[in-house]
């Protein structure tokens, strides 16, 4: 234990705040008490395992955070789990919200180098869903080599934690080099998720998911929030938009929502709130949610935009997810969710044009070239005739084997 300063004031007529976790199963996290007082400036308590060698550091940080939300005078009690500063920050600013103070004000950490926008059209095989009240797993999510990250505000946090989640994804998007992962967000289920916009937007997110989406209205709600925080935060770059659709309306309205804004890129489904809604049983074979699964790829490609699948929710059947990959594949999506690391491989090797596929193309093309230059209208493989279509799926085969780098 040590403290700043030690003054027996009497509390301020308000209650505590708190806010984080701490505990023997509790790491790269910290619980903060704050209670404010009536004077006698601040008197921190520190329980930490690395206190000799950072105890100097977390309490000057944590001065630092209480400076710029004005609060001058509070008993703050921390019990910290090796939280890094962006986590600390979080969760001192989370426990001063709570006691009720700092009205207006955010103790924003340092901006690192700011990332690249992403493009449009990149490769979105799979996103990493990371809870986002679990700091743990945010440090080292972009090691695994998923296409995106989601730092998830939804269903993965519990509604009691939604308040200081948004602040410790706020300030992951600051301080964490997902490095060349797309940086996705997921915020919650509206009207909460303008809430999570306001703290969002300003930290250069690449793209936002908006879940159980049933209206074209929802959908330009979200647009237009995010339109307006960017003008007043100065950002330029665009910031993308993946509606997840998770009801049988959501389903029957998929054409409208996927043009309801020119900054949807892609379309995706959530099967464990779809099936529910229609009361039925989510099986390994998908057969439920066929019709649904097709509807969505057809919206998609229809709008121009990239046809994304639902997640595959048993981490311990990998043959599973490679079938099931392998089919969603095949019916038009271009990518599906990871609830956890390991899937990432699966589902990439599962959305990759196989060796054969792939020399398929190749002599497709290459016969339509062939063609073009002795000036043929008819176009032959084999015993079989290529018309254009075909020509343009092989193209796109071919490019997509290049962005995965598994051609020259």
């Amino acid at each position: 234990m040590s403290q700043v300063m030690s003054h027996p004031a009497d509390s301020l007529a308000m209650a505590a705040g708190e806010a984080g976790h701490w505990g023997a199963e509790i790491r790269s996290d910290l619980h903060v008490r704050i209670e404010p007082r009536r004077h006698g400036g601040i008197w921190i308590e520190l329980a930490s395992r690395v206190e000799p060698y950072y105890g100097d550091s977390i309490r000057g940080q944590a001065e630092g955070v209480l400076e710029a939300l004005g609060v001058c005078h509070a008993h703050v009690q921390i019990h910290d789990e090796g939280a890094l500063p962006f986590v600390i920050a979080a969760r001192i600013e989370a426990a001063v919200r709570r006691a009720g103070l700092a009205k207006g004000r955010r103790a924003l950490t340092d901006q690192a180098a700011l990332p690249v926008p992403s493009a449009r059209d990149r490769m979105r095989r799979s996103r990493l869903y990371v809870p986002g009240n679990e700091p743990k797993y945010f440090i080292n999510a972009a090691l695994h080599g998923a296409d995106g990250i989601i730092l998830d505000l939804e269903d993965s946090v519990h509604a009691s934690e939604k308040d200081t989640s948004r602040l410790l994804v706020r300030n992951a998007l600051r301080s964490i080099n997902f490095l060349n992962c797309e940086r996705m967000v997921r915020i919650n289920q509206l009207p909460l998720g303008l809430e999570d916009l306001e703290e969002i937007v300003p930290q250069f997110p690449n793209l936002i998911l908006i879940p159980k989406v049933e209206s074209a209205a929802q959908v330009s709600q979200v647009g237009t929030r995010i339109t307006e925080i960017q003008a007043k935060s100065g950002i330029t770059h665009s910031i993308w938009l993946m509606p997840i659709l998770e009801s049988a309306l959501g389903i029957e309205n998929a054409s409208a929502i996927a043009r309801a804004s020119e900054q949807i890129v892609a379309l995706t489904i959530g099967l464990e709130d779809y099936t529910a809604d229609l009361g039925v049983v989510k099986t390994p074979s998908g057969s439920e949610s066929l019709y649904a699964r097709q509807r969505v790829v057809n919206a998609a490609h229809a709008a121009g935009i990239q046809a994304i699948d639902s997640v595959f929710g048993d981490v311990a059947d990998m043959d599973g997810l490679r079938a099931w990959g392998l089919n969603s594949r095949a019916i038009g999506f271009e990518g599906m969710g990871c609830v956890h690391p390991l899937q990432i491989a699966v589902v990439h090797e599962a959305f990759a044009p196989t060796p054969s596929q792939i020399e398929k193309a190749k002599c497709i093309v290459a016969a339509y070239n062939e063609a073009q230059e002795k000036g043929l209208g008819v176009v032959s493989l084999g015993s079989k005739m290529i018309d254009p279509p075909v020509v343009q799926r092989a193209l796109k085969l071919m490019a997509r084997a290049k962005t995965m780098g598994l051609i020259q």
